[in-house]
């Protein structure tokens, strides 16, 4: 992407949120071993996301992005990842029918193993030890051997991420992802359901364009967009040995990409425009997100965008809108202004994750889904009054029955987060809840294409 780019120039800039590993000689010896083996992603597959990103952009397409808060060594099985994979999809087919257009599908998986954390140190029990930063960096158990930053890990990270791309480019092209079938799970979720009527009603409705097209000769066995799906995945770029080693030149172009996923992003934490996470994302010709909370600035999000994106290319960079609920009106119209005035072209996606964590009565750390369907209501409301487009949702969630988020219609309490609380770091939605999310977000898009219709 830069002629004055290398793979390596971050070690000389500031580095935040990252590891210091005590074994120096450990440490080299795994960026070896990792540098001499195969990528994870390929360069023809990152430009193919580019394109379908720009199309969001421009409003012909939507994006979806959801998955794990930290992918766990623990937790790895292949029924998890099919069971993400399968609500991602149940999503993707009530957001199309939505808003009528491609849905770009991006799994939080096969690299999400690393995380920025707010404190180094915990205290528990009046023992203080360094944090958990994720099981590609060192261990969840609260002892000090299990802290210890482990280069050993980043070559666990890349078995377990490679397996679970090989698994999910099985689902996605192999007649798993066949829109009757996921359609089917849909249609059984939202069945005898207190609470589910709309959610049905809508579900009845893509049954019956699904019906239609099957008449009019148009199935999952002659046409390959209803039997087959592309499928990308993405992680924050945190941990930049192991983004460094898996670097690669396409050979196609000539222009190095990140083999470590499809699609990387920039924390909230690590976004200084002179840092390493900047400098390495910078050169790679992946899409890049960026992950934009309430404390950035007209003039840095300029200034970010300017050095991330230097040749205004559409599809290159997606700025994640993370600000919480009830905050989203103070901040994120003065960040469409600049941007747009400045001829700017980027994706707009809302987390309305990040910035909606609570603390119950109980003691976990939990996000009410009432309030992650409100950052989400007021992100499509601003871009309505700013005549901008509201181009994709990120979601944190799981396709596992979890007790982590409070709310939904299959309501969990704070008297029940108790029940199967099994994130590694933060709360995730759970199947239930990330599909009725669908359903609202699907209303959402709808609504805004009636308002262009009726606009014209």
């Amino acid at each position: 992407m830069c002629a004055d780019w290398t793979k390596s120039a971050w070690r000389s800039k500031p580095r935040v949120q990252m590891p210091d590993y005590p074994d120096a000689q450990g440490l080299e010896e795994v960026e070896g071993k990792l540098a001499s083996y195969p990528p994870l992603v390929f360069a023809g597959e990152a430009r193919r996301l580019r394109q379908e990103l720009a199309e969001a952009s421009e409003g012909r397409a939507f994006l979806l992005q959801g998955g794990d808060c930290a992918e766990s060594f623990a937790e790895f099985r292949a029924d998890n990842i099919r069971d993400t994979f399968k609500v991602m999809l149940q999503m993707a087919v009530v957001l199309t029918f939505g808003a009528r257009c491609p849905v770009v599908k991006i799994g939080r998986m096969a690299g999400q193993f690393a995380k920025p954390r707010s404190a180094g140190t915990e205290t528990i029990g009046g023992v203080e030890l360094p944090s958990y930063r994720g099981d590609i960096i060192n261990g969840f158990d609260f002892t000090a051997e299990a802290r210890v930053p482990d280069p050993n890990r980043m070559l666990q990270a890349y078995t377990q991420a490679a397996a679970t791309l090989n698994l999910l480019r099985a689902f996605s092209q192999g007649g798993f992802a066949d829109i009757n079938r996921v359609h089917s799970w849909t249609l059984d979720f939202t069945a005898g359901e207190e609470g589910y009527a709309e959610y049905r009603e809508l579900a009845d409705r893509i049954s019956e364009s699904l019906e239609f097209m099957t008449a009019a000769g148009v199935n999952g066995s002659n046409s390959d967009a209803l039997h087959r799906v592309n499928y990308y995945t993405s992680h924050e770029a945190l941990l930049l040995e192991y983004e460094e080693a898996l670097c690669r030149v396409d050979s196609t172009t000539g222009i190095p990409i990140a083999g470590s996923g499809h699609m990387l992003w920039i924390g909230d934490r690590t976004r200084q425009v002179d840092g390493a996470h900047v400098e390495f994302c910078r050169g790679v010709q992946n899409p890049i997100g960026l992950k934009c909370g309430p404390s950035i600035t007209e003039s840095d999000l300029l200034r970010l965008i300017d050095k991330l994106n230097p040749k205004n290319e559409a599809g290159r960079l997606t700025l994640i809108a993370r600000f919480g609920a009830g905050q989203v009106g103070e901040h994120l119209p003065r960040l469409i202004r600049a941007v747009e005035r400045e001829g700017r072209k980027v994706l707009w996606s809302c987390d309305p994750m990040h910035g909606n964590t609570i603390k119950s009565e109980t003691g976990y750390k939990t996000r009410p889904f009432e309030r992650v369907l409100r950052e989400v209501r007021e992100f499509f409301a601003i871009h309505a009054a700013e005549g901008t487009i509201p181009g994709g949702v990120h979601f944190e969630m799981t396709g596992r029955d979890v007790t982590e988020c409070t709310g939904g219609v299959r309501a969990v309490t704070d008297e029940t987060l108790s029940d199967r609380y099994h994130t590694a770091c933060d709360p995730r939605l759970n199947a239930s809840q990330s599909l009725e999310l669908a359903f609202l977000v699907a209303d959402m898009l709808h609504n805004r294409l009636r308002a262009q219709r009726a606009a014209v």
